[in-house]
């Protein structure tokens, strides 16, 4: 049995943990909070996560520490590099392999929205610098370090565009108001898919020091997405506008969430295309059909439902 320490317990971390357990592995789960899936296997640990000692310490005898931590979108510059300093240093000092949860950003926009593993890191915006630099000083650590990229997340728990902005509308049976053009092809990832990428490529010493995309289904429209889930479900299909791409940009003049997310809009206003085949001919993954998880979030939702009718 090997020991295997995440940092994060959002529906990435928490899905690695399962997948591992399941496995007969042990977790050591690190969160501010001590939160995480209350599962037996599966230690649950508050500490702060920028202590490279403390991270160190509780790494010790590790086969890999997983970077699924996600700290707050308008503090990006603040506390990310803190944090990946510190996973890098805990890394190197117990030799385990880095896994990091990474996405898009670095690339920037991209003629077509077309992204591959060989696709250029070039984004000219705050976050994707970013995740460039967080990317790179993993690379140039030493470390024996594998990021694998993934789009905007479906699933249960998974904070994304259908999550945010879709659901609420079709559960209260209001009109959603879509940041973006949702007739255009937008690429969804199933968290537990980009679970299991990041846990067998831990293990694979050839996907090592360069960065993979989670096998993603291919692009749909958003609004086809949606149309999906209300299906399945059996509830009257959304209604939704698409946002004039300035509201969000003027309203980020006095909020600071809304100036964050009008940085990311370009992946909504025009095709968003992940391309997973090198990561699924290499090692043999495929995406799963999209209606898992969307079946996986109408339960999910269903259950809050209840829970709170009780």
């Amino acid at each position: 049995m090997s020991t295997h320490v995440i940092i994060g317990s959002g529906p990435i971390g928490s899905a690695i943990a399962r997948l591992l357990v399941d496995q007969g592995e042990s977790v050591r789960m690190i969160t501010r909070s001590g939160s995480g899936p209350d599962l037996p296997g599966v230690e649950r640990i508050a500490a702060d996560a920028s202590d490279a000692a403390r991270l160190t310490a509780l790494s010790a005898g590790a086969e890999a520490i997983y970077n699924c931590a996600n700290p707050k979108y308008t503090e990006w510059e603040r506390l990310w590099f803190p944090m990946n300093d510190a996973m890098i240093a805990a890394a190197k000092a117990t030799g385990a392999v880095y896994v990091i949860t990474g996405n898009l950003y670095g690339y920037g926009p991209q003629p077509g929205g077309r992204m591959n593993e060989n696709t250029p890191m070039a984004a000219v915006g705050r976050k994707g610098k970013v995740r460039i630099k967080m990317w790179r000083d993993a690379l140039n650590s030493g470390v024996r370090t594998v990021e694998v990229r993934g789009s905007d997340y479906v699933g249960a728990g998974a904070v994304g565009v259908f999550s945010s902005v879709l659901l609420p509308a079709i559960q209260s049976g209001r009109t959603a108001w879509a940041p973006g053009n949702t007739d255009l092809p937008h690429s969804f990832t199933y968290t537990v898919d980009m679970a299991a990428t990041m846990v067998k490529l831990a293990r694979e010493e050839r996907a090592w020091g360069r960065a993979w995309h989670a096998p993603t289904q291919p692009a749909v429209p958003i609004r086809e997405l949606a149309n999906r889930y209300t299906d399945l479900t059996g509830q009257p299909r959304v209604k939704i506008r698409n946002l004039p791409r300035f509201v969000m940009r003027t309203a980020g003049l006095v909020a600071p969430m809304a100036r964050e997310l009008a940085e990311m809009d370009y992946q909504f206003y025009a095709p968003f295309h992940l391309d997973s085949r090198l990561t699924e001919e290499t090692f043999g993954l495929k995406p799963t059909a999209l209606e898992v998880p969307l079946r996986e979030t109408a339960a999910d939702a269903q259950s809050v439902v209840s829970r709170r009718m009780n």
